[in-house]
């Protein structure tokens, strides 16, 4: 029972070792919350929801200037015709949806001025609102927090034509696309003409240009150049500080587990013993047994003093 005891905490133990070193490599950033509510909102379009037809979601008002859409769609259909005018979003024939479900609901993001909040680039300007494109399963169109299905483009890439971008000085770098995975990982690519960019699985995407290549404007004689804002930095500090926490808390649950493991084992050894030393006061010394006639009977091992005549005492 005790064995067992020590296997359970163990297997805890490396289970909250496990968590921790999870939610340390990969914390739920604010632009996954923010999938799983538009999601939400997306979902509630769907009043009398026809196959084909967008529909545009109403958002509460801490969401102002974001606009969210949704869309339901055959999967095979989707493979076989595409959906061309998904407002920025031309999506080819040949999408394949992953895993294989029969309806698709593709859900449209644009994050207006609030990009930057949701997908910030040290370092990079946004010339075009990052627009998003995700997908999911329409099994249930009342289900919430569902995980998203990957679509990919097996010919030729999804495009997105972007709307009033932004100039950039004369002298500047060139801008370029920047793609995000669900991760938020960005990956930078060429645009492929003045406005539009492409590629081959859902995400988001914008339009970015290198700020430090950035052609300032001139200084008034005199002025004093105000100091230059770090992008991202409060929020580098408080992810820091959520790291520090995560970590404080997941060593003194191990510790204590540890701890716990230690003296389960401990206590364990000590009963072993005792038990071995139980079994052997029961047994006792062993008794060798022999035939006497029809009688088994027990016989000494030995005697310890020899007898001795009384006639060899005589001198």
């Amino acid at each position: 029972m005790g064995f067992l005891i020590c296997a359970c905490l163990l297997q805890l133990l490396l289970s909250a070792t496990a968590s921790v070193v999870a939610a340390q490599s990969q914390p739920l950033s604010p632009a996954r919350i923010l999938d799983a509510t538009l999601q939400d909102y997306a979902y509630r379009a769907f009043v009398r929801p026809r196959t084909g037809i967008v529909y545009n979601a109403t958002l509460p008002a801490n969401l102002t200037g974001i606009a969210v859409s949704a869309v339901r769609l055959r999967s095979g259909s989707l493979r076989r015709k595409g959906f061309a005018d998904y407002f920025e979003f031309r999506i080819p024939t040949g999408v394949v949806v992953q895993p294989h479900v029969e309806r698709v609901v593709l859900v449209y993001h644009n994050l207006g001025s609030s990009s930057d909040n949701y997908y910030p680039l040290p370092g990079y300007t946004y010339l075009a609102p990052v627009l998003g494109l995700l997908a999911y399963d329409a099994a249930n169109l009342s289900a919430v927090g569902l995980q998203d299905l990957n679509i990919v483009a097996s010919g030729s890439p999804i495009s997105v034509t972007f709307s009033n971008v932004r100039e950039v000085l004369s002298g500047s770098a060139p801008p370029r696309c920047v793609v995000f995975d669900l991760n938020g990982m960005p990956q930078f690519r060429d645009l492929e003409a003045t406005n539009v960019c492409s590629t081959f699985r859902q995400g988001h995407i914008s339009i970015v240009v290198n700020s430090s290549e950035i052609a300032p404007a001139p200084a008034p004689p005199g002025a004093i150049a105000p100091p230059i804002p770090t992008p991202g930095g409060q929020k580098k500090g408080n992810s820091k500080a959520w790291k520090i926490a995560v970590s404080v808390v997941g060593a003194a649950v191990a510790l204590g587990l540890l701890a716990a493991l230690l003296l389960c084992l401990v206590r364990y050894k000590r009963d072993k013993k005792l038990e071995v030393m139980e079994r052997n006061a029961e047994v006792g010394e062993t008794i060798r047994m022999a035939q006497v006639g029809r009688t088994q009977a027990p016989v000494a091992l030995g005697t310890r003093t020899q007898p001795l005549i009384e006639n060899d005492y005589a001198a």
